[in-house]
């Protein structure tokens, strides 16, 4: 499935807010939408039940991607959206669907209380899976989330996006995170916040809290690591506004920090082939978990 965005539906709320992101997405990105649901198969004795016969599936698994697609296509005028239908294991439906696309968005339930996602086995699944880049949205996203407030401090659509964040590790610096993330920026007409967090070296670390000035030079050579690694993209993309942060620290916990002024969040997963299988970071984990701006993870080698 080339050049769409995709988005994972089930006719759930979280599903509805992803794809209200996907499409406001794809109009930035100027191609189309593809609405998937993917039907899971009940084991035949329970389908043969009287509410989950044959024709109760098949009445669920063609009105849940027709009625969101109509109502998508009032919302979004001129974008061109359309659905597919799949049958299996989302976790192994929707990475597969989306492995020749733009884009795949899923949905995550809000935690209540405090910002965040709750993201279930299958999403955590699919992030692990997915070759290609994958946005979670929150259940209770909005438009206007997106965005700067007003002059009366009330965010709307109407106003500049906020911040676009990337997490980088500068000890290996991938392309596609960068591309992806100065990219995202560029299309919203909005500034690129790169975080980079770190801890000394385990050899440092006990002397470091008394050591001021070793504390001072290790910061100070963070920071010209990331300066550096950034110079080629600034000049791709001149129009970017850039700002860099090093802070000392876990990595996971200032990119959620910094979620809560941002219009989205851009983080990395390496592709793991080998024996141990597809995982997501301990950062990307975290992020995923506790953002309260949508987060895109970007698949890199």
């Amino acid at each position: 499935m080339a050049r769409t965005v995709i988005v994972g539906l089930d006719g759930s709320r979280e599903s509805r807010a992803a794809a209200e992101w996907a499409a406001r997405e794809a109009q930035l990105l100027g191609l189309p939408l593809t609405l998937v649901h993917v039907w899971e198969p009940v084991p035949e004795p329970i389908a043969q039940a009287p509410l989950l016969g044959a024709e109760t599936q098949q009445h669920w698994t063609e009105r849940i991607p027709r009625e969101a697609a109509e109502g998508v296509r009032l919302r979004h005028p001129g974008l061109d959206v359309s659905t597919e239908q799949l049958s299996g294991r989302p976790a192994d439906e929707l990475p597969s669907a989306a492995k020749d696309a733009e884009l795949l968005v899923l949905g995550s339930r809000g935690l209540s209380g405090i910002g965040g996602f709750m993201v279930g086995s299958v999403g955590l699944s699919v992030v692990a899976h997915a070759e290609r880049p994958l946005v979670l949205v929150r259940a209770d996203q909005q438009a206007a989330d997106e965005h700067e407030t007003d002059p009366a401090g009330i965010p709307s659509a109407a106003t500049p996006f906020r911040p676009v964040v990337l997490g980088l590790d500068i000890e290996s610096p991938d392309e596609e995170l960068i591309s992806f993330a100065f990219a995202a920026a560029a299309r919203r007409g909005t500034s690129l916040r790169v975080v980079h967090g770190w801890n000394p070296p385990p050899y440092y670390a006990y002397g470091l809290a008394a050591d001021l000035e070793l504390h001072g030079e290790l910061a100070r050579r963070e920071t010209a690591a990331l300066a550096e690694a950034l110079v080629p993209w600034r000049k791709r993309f001149p129009d970017v506004e850039v700002t860099e942060e090093s802070p000392y620290g876990t990595p996971g916990n200032h990119l959620v920090d910094a979620s809560r002024e941002a219009s989205l969040v851009v983080v990395g997963r390496r592709i793991r082939r080998g024996v141990l299988g597809a995982h997501v970071g301990p950062v990307t984990h975290a992020v995923l978990h506790h953002s309260v701006a949508p987060v895109a993870v970007v698949p890199h080698n």
